[in-house]
């Protein structure tokens, strides 16, 4: 019989309903029991009851720790791996696990969106879904994915993209990697890979890496101050296709020659980053020595910044080696437009909302 770990971590699918608001409570039994998965043995794993608004950095890393256990032992070995999770940072934690996922077998992140006293909750059928696709033999050699509303999505480029509506995920790099349909995965394409890179130790709890956003009248004082806070390094999420201005151009030079990992983003959804505008936008960024990524969105260019960082990649590396090599490998962003289209559709078109609290 097929053999599934369930490491739960809290979030949505976990919580319950009490007067200080939606919280996370219930265990892996606990949330095995609604999901109908007799035909599948099932070993559970309590590692947190967190909301993942609250993860830091060293909470990523004992998730990953927690994977790797798994895969590596000896007996009892487990055929794939189920990650129960919050939805609003399981993107970050997502990326993480895909960084460093070194196996074949599958690692499967789901949540929900309605807590788990909800009598209508998603979190049972997302549960049930995540085990079908990790027991499947061709989810092998596929990394790390997200299953959520009957999408398989790769970690990679994976977004939440609504705050409420049940199907809350997409790739804003790639199209999804399959569907879940009545119990039956059907797969597509499999997303290209980075080669991966060592799983985390505790120096990566501490490694301060900021995210910054520019917007109309923007100065730089964030830039500076995160600098001034001891951040390692910093997403700069430009505008459009990854602009700035005159006063974040001559900052961004300042914090590079000082040492500090910059890198550029988008506070677009979907498409890609290049240095094309001078008078301050990313071609000024880009030839200051800030290289742009295009193939994972900012919150998942910062995971991957802080694993480099602490892994002390950045000193043998370049660092616009280091981002082509383990970010750019995803197609470009702008040349795919389903993606731009189905979350275009999606942002504009709300689907039911639930009455819940985000996790």
């Amino acid at each position: 019989m097929t053999r599934i770990a369930i490491v739960a971590t809290g979030g949505t699918i976990a919580s319950e309903a009490t007067d200080a608001g939606v919280v996370a409570t219930k265990t892996a039994a606990q949330l095995v029991e609604r999901a109908g998965l007799d035909d599948i043995e099932i070993e559970t794993v309590d590692l947190m009851t967190v909301g993942s608004y609250r993860l830091t950095l060293g909470h990523l890393r004992q998730i990953s720790d927690a994977v790797g256990a798994l895969l590596t032992r000896s007996t009892e070995r487990v055929d794939g791996v189920v990650i129960t999770h919050g939805t609003d940072t399981m993107e970050e934690t997502a990326i993480l696990l895909d960084l460093v996922h070194d196996d074949p077998r599958p690692v499967v992140l789901t949540g929900a969106q309605r807590a788990g006293d909800n009598a209508d909750g998603d979190g049972p059928g997302n549960l049930t879904d995540a085990v079908r696709v990790a027991a499947t033999p061709t989810a092998r050699d596929r990394g790390v994915m997200i299953v959520f509303a009957g999408q398989i999505i790769p970690a990679r480029g994976a977004r939440k993209i609504h705050t409420t509506a049940l199907d809350a995920f997409r790739s804003v790099v790639s199209p999804s990697s399959g569907k879940v349909t009545n119990g039956q995965v059907c797969f597509g394409p499999t997303a290209p890979r980075p080669d991966p890179l060592p799983r985390p130790d505790a120096g990566f709890d501490d490694t301060r890496v900021d995210l910054v956003d520019v917007y109309p009248g923007a100065d730089d004082a964030l830039l500076r101050a995160a600098a001034a806070c001891g951040a390692a390094g910093i997403v700069l999420a430009g505008t459009g296709i990854g602009n700035g201005n005159p006063a974040i151009v001559e900052a961004a030079a300042d914090l590079v020659d000082d040492g500090l990992a910059l890198v550029l983003s988008t506070r677009v959804p979907a498409g890609p980053v290049r240095g094309v505008y001078g008078n301050g936008g990313g071609a000024d960024l880009v030839g200051v020595g800030v290289p742009p990524v295009s193939g994972l969105p900012a919150t998942q260019a910062r995971i991957l910044l802080a694993l480099l960082l602490s892994t002390g990649r950045t000193r043998d590396q370049p660092l616009a080696h280091l981002i082509e090599t383990y970010a750019d490998v995803s197609p470009n962003r702008a040349s795919n437009s389903d993606v731009s289209t189905d979350i275009h559709t999606t942002l504009i078109h709300d689907n039911e909302l639930p009455n819940t609290k985000e996790d």
